[in-house]
């Protein structure tokens, strides 16, 4: 079993993969950071042996080979440890990439999806700056600059903090949740998500 040094509840988890080469499914780093309801960020990375070739231009991104993961767990035991984690409360991701990956590693071994509550914090940060549109647009890349963010593009656990911190940049400039930026008008809201001290209904 992979030990998970984190402490739930949360309020929500941002979620980032790095990839061997360009199949969705050559995970080689999954990164989690876990935002209580006090803004108190919990970062863990795990290196994951995709049991593939890996690119040169994938590991020029990310600095990652086949010599740094020799050893390293193999995804279905890193989604089995992280899973009962992540199913508790919404995954933040900057563009789906993360969830597709995700679904398209689990059909490559055969495993079950899941059942994750995903949310893309791209639409959270094109709903609270929408003058970025043109202007430098909502990567990570443009939103570190703009926002003063710091982190290690490219990293899974550095990215998956600064989807984090941009979501809640998000809700200090608009004085509303991250559920409340992306509600949908007259949308149900069947599921709620809870943790200590507060509730959250997610959009659909």
């Amino acid at each position: 079993m992979i030990p998970i040094p984190l402490k739930p509840p949360y309020r929500f988890i941002a979620f980032d993969v790095e990839t061997a080469n360009r199949n969705a499914h050559s995970i080689c780093q999954v990164g989690l950071a876990c935002v209580d309801d006090w803004g108190q960020i919990d970062t863990f990375s795990l290196l994951v042996d995709p049991d593939e070739a890996f690119s040169d231009f994938n590991t020029d991104l990310h600095g990652i080979d086949a010599a740094t993961v020799r050893g390293q767990p193999q995804f279905p035991a890193v989604i089995a440890a992280i899973a009962p984690l992540m199913a508790q409360q919404p995954i933040v991701q900057h563009s789906s990439f993360d969830q597709r990956a995700v679904a398209a590693a689990c059909g490559w071994h055969g495993l079950d999806v899941p059942a994750l509550h995903w949310v893309d914090s791209v639409t959270i940060a094109r709903r609270a700056w929408p003058e970025f549109k043109g202007n430098g647009g909502h990567g990570l890349g443009h939103l570190k600059t703009a926002l003063s963010l710091q982190f290690q593009h490219h990293d899974a656990g550095e990215d998956a903090r600064a989807a984090a911190q941009v979501v809640l940049c998000a809700e200090e400039k608009t004085g509303r949740s991250f559920v409340e930026i992306l509600a949908k008008q007259g949308a149900k809201s069947p599921r709620v998500f809870h943790s200590a001290a507060t509730y959250y209904e997610p959009f659909e």
